[in-house]
């Protein structure tokens, strides 16, 4: 996929820039602030001195004093709208500092300064998302700067545990080589839909897409909407003399009755639109800001096309039902309410206009939400474009290859200045990789940047590395096991079942023509060396059947003198440098080399923490 080069530009500078005008901004608003709020308190406290002095001073001639407190009152209500105002534009810019702070800690990978990003509780048992650091705290997730809305979320937690198709892929690559340099409308959408995020849509998109309730009553709708004509026309009646009898309160009585009749069913579908109300309101701007931008990809039209109903916004139909949301909300305030009510029957007028609203565009309602979402994936996906401009995207290729190529490729949880690239490639089917070393030395690591690099490519994501390509791959991996003791699972016991899950997925992609990609790292290291080499050598060459391609690391380079895995063998190793100075520290380098591994440093850990003499042992 061939995507336009962007200028060359320092996303750190980028951010401390912003950073500075912001907290600049919001020094000064807060200056603002306290000498509003004085002034608020100073004009409120000058009307109730006003008419004080014309009550008890001066009552013969209280007028001047009068048009003072009248005066006075109408600057506190001046200074509480300029308050409103001024509060929004704090909350903006206050925002903006946080999300520009906590994207410089991103980029540092300060993950103790970064707030655990919320996800979906359903991948939570998801071991690969587990095993390959997708979520939680120091996970691909939080760097991603991940969306603010429900549906975001959910979103970006399925790209990120699901492979897409190619031409998916390519989509999304595009629109968020887009989205990548667009940093402010990204910001601005980053912290509308945080703020828009903090409730469930739920009981408001089930109302949408329901059925509606007055409208299936007509002739109550008929009845709410006759009772207050006839009690204005009643009430003229008997004023002008038509009539001596007080017929409009036997119609007021009739109000009343059908009120409190009906009153507690409307109110709670009051409820269910609002959904608490500042959750709607808050739904505007974030869909303002999405079917405003200029762009050009063919995803983000689509997306603003399906952020439409018969040709209207979303946010400006939001912004119409806020304001029925708004009136519904009268039944809160019930001295204002109750006359009301009984005058006019209220409530089933506002009713009545939801309902219109509802058939008009409820039935789009989630589509706009979800299409939100899909937008505040792919700009959390351009966030990671934006941070790491190093990075490239991955070329996903047909499904007959059976080679991930990678050149320059790097774990990316590590701070670029310590994260170390090297070349890998995976595959063809029919051999594995076999990466061997000491302790420490950083095979882990590798299985972990291959795997995360896969999830970031099939999500749409440029990856850690300066090439890579890849076919279409379904992802298995052992990496962390845990045993149970509440389920009575040993760790041993807990590392079969997962093979024995990773087998059956493998057999499962072979029917289906998937690529499996495997990631196992150190192989039933449960049990003895003798019955491990049996037993893996029967689940690495079922894998090699079913025309997986995968890494497999372990310290027990016996493996690779397996005859039946001899042929298959792909081997790479790490290696350690003992300091030659006498003090006989070790030091890594992380550069991936080919061959069998021929050093151990297990002994010699156990001498530098303290737990005896060690002596050189050479391998087998």
């Amino acid at each position: 996929m061939e995507h336009s080069s962007e200028p060359a530009h320092d996303p750190r500078a980028r951010y401390d820039d912003r950073l500075r005008r912001f907290a600049l901004e919001a020094r000064a608003l807060d200056g603002r602030d306290r000498r509003i709020s004085w002034l608020r308190l100073g004009a409120f406290v000058a009307s109730l001195a006003s008419l004080a002095v014309a009550f008890w001073v001066v009552p013969e001639s209280p007028g001047v004093w009068y048009a003072i407190a009248a005066v006075a009152f109408a600057t506190f209500l001046a200074l509480v709208w300029l308050h409103t105002k001024l509060s929004a534009r704090q909350r903006r810019v206050r925002a903006l500092v946080r999300l520009n702070t906590e994207a410089l800690h991103r980029i540092a990978r300060t993950w103790e300064a970064l707030p655990t990003a919320e996800h979906p509780a359903r991948h939570l048992d998801d071991p690969v998302a587990r095993d390959l650091m997708i979520f939680g705290a120091a996970s691909l997730y939080q760097i991603l700067g991940p969306p603010g809305t429900r549906h975001g979320r959910e979103t970006l937690a399925d790209w990120l545990t699901s492979a897409a198709e190619p031409a998916e892929i390519g989509a999304r690559q595009n629109a968020v080589a887009e989205l990548g340099p667009m940093l402010e409308l990204r910001q601005e959408l980053a912290w509308r839909a945080e703020a828009a995020g903090r409730l469930d849509p739920e009981p408001f998109l089930e109302w949408a897409e329901g059925e509606p309730w007055l409208a299936r009553r007509r002739w109550l709708l008929w009845v709410s909407r006759a009772l207050p004509v006839l009690l204005v026309l009643a009430a003229i009646a008997q004023l002008i003399g038509l009539v001596e009898q007080p017929i409009w309160g036997t119609i007021l009585f009739v109000n009343i009755v059908i009120s409190l009749a009906y009153g507690e069913t409307i109110h709670t579908i009051f409820e269910r639109v609002s959904s608490r109300r500042g959750n709607l309101a808050a739904f505007e701007e974030p869909f303002a800001i999405a079917t405003g931008a200029e762009v050009s990809s063919e995803r983000l039209h689509d997306l603003q096309g399906r952020m439409s109903a018969e040709g209207a916004p979303a946010d400006r139909r939001m912004r119409s039902l806020s304001t029925l949301v708004e009136l519904a909300g009268l039944h809160h305030s019930q001295m204002t309410y109750l006359p009301i009510q009984a005058l006019t029957l209220w409530d089933f007028h506002v009713l009545d206009a939801l309902e219109r609203w509802q058939a008009r565009s409820g039935r789009a309602s989630r589509r706009w939400l979800v299409a939100l979402g899909e937008l505040e994936a792919l700009s959390a996906l351009a966030t990671l474009r934006f941070d790491e401009p190093d990075w490239t995207f991955p070329e996903v290729v047909e499904r007959e290859d059976s080679v991930v190529d990678a050149k320059g490729l790097a774990h990316p949880l590590i701070n670029v200045s310590r994260r170390v690239a090297n070349d890998v490639t995976v595959g063809p089917a029919g051999t594995f990789l076999l990466v061997t070393g000491s302790n420490m030395s950083g095979k882990s690591t590798l299985l972990r940047a291959i795997g995360m690099n896969v999830v970031l490519a099939q999500a749409g994501a440029p990856v850690c590395a300066a090439h890579l390509r890849l076919p279409p791959l379904e992802l298995a991996t052992s990496i962390v096991i845990e045993d149970s003791l509440a389920d009575g699972v040993s760790f041993f016991m807990a590392e079969l079942r997962r093979l024995r899950d990773i087998v059956t997925l493998a057999d499962a992609c072979r029917a289906r023509g998937r690529r499996l990609l495997y990631l196992l790292d150190e192989i039933l290291r449960g049990t003895n060396a003798v019955e491990r080499q049996i037993a893996a050598r029967r689940v690495i060459a079922h894998l090699l059947d079913t025309g997986a391609i995968g890494a497999v690391s372990t310290h027990d380079t016996g493996l690779a003198a397996i005859d039946e895995l001899a042929a298959a063998t792909i081997p790479v190793h790490f290696q350690e440098t003992i300091n030659s100075d006498g003090d006989g520290a070790m030091s890594f380098d992380y550069r991936l080399r080919e061959g069998m591994a021929t050093t151990t440093n297990a002994l010699k850990l156990l001498e530098l923490v303290g737990l005896g003499q060690a002596s050189p042992t050479p391998r087998d």
